[in-house]
């Protein structure tokens, strides 16, 4: 194997990696969705417990959406490096 061609193993191998990387994205987008609809079933049964649950559901997006710009850093981590 001469060396251009292993540099394009290693490019490509770095564009499944990152791809493969980004496959959280679509938990991430599901647990939010999950989150707010969970929230908004819970506020719709009881209107009166919306101040005390609305926090817990910010918390839990807000977890969410970390796991979501975790996997976007790997992503790019594997890509540009």
């Amino acid at each position: 194997m001469d060396v251009q061609t292993a540099a394009q193993f290693v490019l490509a191998a770095k564009a499944i990696g990152a791809g493969l990387a980004t496959i959280a994205l679509f938990g991430v987008g599901i647990g939010i969705g999950n989150v707010f609809s969970t929230l908004i079933s819970t506020v719709g049964r009881n209107p009166s417990v919306q101040q005390r649950v609305f926090p817990f559901a910010i918390i839990g997006f807000a977890l969410v959406e970390a796991v979501g710009l975790f996997a976007l850093l790997i992503a790019f981590l594997i890509l540009f490096t």
